[in-house]
């Protein structure tokens, strides 16, 4: 029997160091996904069907981000997204295909319609049926088409699935809020700490932290950590862009339905039936249009970065020193004025 210590985003803070960053527009938080896929911020939407569908990709795209199509639909209705997104202008559009029969359909089909990142979404990624399907994607469509693949939690898993062809790996097991994996199944990793083991690999995959980010500090300790970008689900969910209805509670307040999609809704509506319940469904504030949560995030990130003095992701990674926190310390972090009262 073995343990391991790990961290989570709640034990670290970045140490604050000298800067000569006169203002935060000198910082720039783009980053090159691979070829022809430039982000200018650091930001991934899931590929969930209360997140990402042809308005939420089109409106990360606008902003300088890329969103995932998800894939609890048809191949047909897939590609249909993915073309509504390239009517709104987005020219990053990523697409979900699983480890099943369709997944070279999907990406015919999504491809076609104008889409330049497949996503490889499995919940348990360092499988051998991921291996076979990134070898078949490979060795049809050629290196023409970023390949996204995942999830991980371990450096060894992530090494694997940059051999086995990926181009970027999604790196988290268990974390994201509606997530339910941990308490099922005994399984997973703080997110946090799988991001520090994977950018110490021996491997060159981007890494896409992905799982139970709350904040842009969250964020930044993912950057600093060693991660090329993040995938966010619960902080869009409540967007205008994510599908769904804006629901109004007794009190007046506007929500909107966010599920996993292991969650026993999720399964019976893309597949008829339910077998492991790994997550649940929920409700999220409605929180407007996403490009004012976008624009909140990068500037938080922005202004993480000028704390270390650093004016890129790069220069980033390569200064930021971590210290550990005690739970006194945790609490200090937080705003604690309410405790007053």
């Amino acid at each position: 029997m073995k343990f391991t210590h790990t961290l989570c985003f709640d034990d670290v803070l970045i140490m604050p160091k000298y800067s000569d960053i006169s203002s935060r527009k000198e910082i720039d938080i783009s980053l090159n996904l691979s070829g022809d896929i430039t982000l200018d911020i650091p930001i991934i939407s899931s590929p969930m069907d209360t997140v990402t569908e042809s308005s939420m990709a089109a409106a990360l795209c606008a902003a300088g981000g890329i969103g995932i199509i998800h894939r609890y639909n048809s191949p047909n209705d897939q590609a249909l997204m993915v073309q509504a997104a390239v009517s709104r202008g987005a020219k990053n559009i990523g697409f979900a295909v699983g480890v099943g029969e369709d997944a070279v359909t999907r990406v015919e089909k999504c491809v076609a319609a104008g889409a330049n990142l497949i996503c490889v979404d499995v919940a348990h990624g360092h499988h051998s049926l991921m291996r076979y399907t990134l070898q078949v994607l490979r060795n049809t469509f050629g290196s023409e088409v970023h390949i996204m693949a995942g999830n991980v939690a371990t450096a060894f898993a992530y090494e694997d699935l940059s051999k086995w062809g990926a181009d970027s790996v999604r790196v988290g097991i268990g974390g994201g809020s509606i997530c339910s994996t941990r308490v099922q199944t005994g399984h997973g990793m703080p997110t946090f700490q799988s991001v520090l083991d994977c950018a110490t690999a021996d491997a060159d995959a981007a890494i896409i932290a992905d799982g139970g980010i709350r904040n842009s500090g969250d964020v930044v300790k993912c950057l600093a950590a060693g991660a090329d970008a993040v995938m966010l689900g619960s902080l869009l969910a409540g967007s205008v862009e994510s599908p769904g209805e804006i629901e109004i509670t007794p009190a007046g307040k506007k929500i909107k339905t966010y599920r996993g999609m292991a969650s026993k809704d999720a399964q019976i509506n893309w597949r008829g039936h339910y077998s492991s319940i790994e997550g649940v469904t929920s409700k999220v504030r409605f929180a407007g249009p996403v490009e004012n949560i976008l624009f909140e995030l990068a500037n938080g990130v922005r202004s993480g970065l000028s704390y270390s003095g650093c004016r890129n992701i790069t220069e980033f990674f390569s200064r930021a020193e971590f210290i550990q926190q005690s739970p006194l310390g945790q609490k200090e972090s937080s705003t604690h004025i309410f405790e007053r009262e």
